[in-house]
């Protein structure tokens, strides 16, 4: 979503943040006023309705906090928008879902399988099974799986079709 001049939208990427966070607190069952009381510090439901609806920049320090609240590393959170937003995973890191890899039936990733089935056993009620890894944690399961590196991920790969 860049303009012709290759600028990005800011304002559609304040939209899909705000999107990213208002499903984040929907998918826990949260209202905003239930979402405000996880909150360090206190701010209005307005301005937190205008975070989610995107009409509003949210600075890092609060982008942080609410993460926190909500219990999802905020960096997990900017890795979803970013690949929303452009349609791109971010480089070096590879979108995986918890339950194809708990599914599978290969033996080569069984420590995989295991660690996936504990992952989504842990999730919080309605949280997203996706995750976000980068080249050293890809590099340190495929130790795990006594496999190169780029086999692992083309393991992995094969669980997302």
């Amino acid at each position: 979503m860049q303009t012709a001049n290759g600028q990005i939208d800011t304002a559609a990427y304040q939209r899909v943040l705000g999107d990213e966070i208002r499903s984040l607190r929907k998918q826990r069952g949260w209202t905003r006023k239930e979402l405000n009381k996880r909150l360090q510090t206190e701010i209005s439901l307005q301005t937190l309705a205008t975070y989610e609806l995107g009409t509003r920049q949210c600075s890092v320090v609060r982008l942080v906090e609410i993460c926190h609240a909500l219990d999802v590393p905020a960096h997990q959170v900017l890795a979803r928008v970013h690949e929303r937003f452009f349609g791109d995973t971010p480089a070096g890191h590879l979108s995986l879902s918890l339950t194809a890899i708990a599914a599978t039936d290969n033996p080569r990733i069984l420590p995989l399988k295991r660690w996936a089935a504990g992952r989504l056993h842990a999730l919080p009620p309605g949280a997203s099974p996706e995750v976000h890894l980068d080249l050293p944690a890809l590099e340190n399961m495929a130790q795990l799986c006594q496999l190169p590196t780029v086999e692992l991920i083309r393991i992995l790969r094969g669980l997302s079709r």
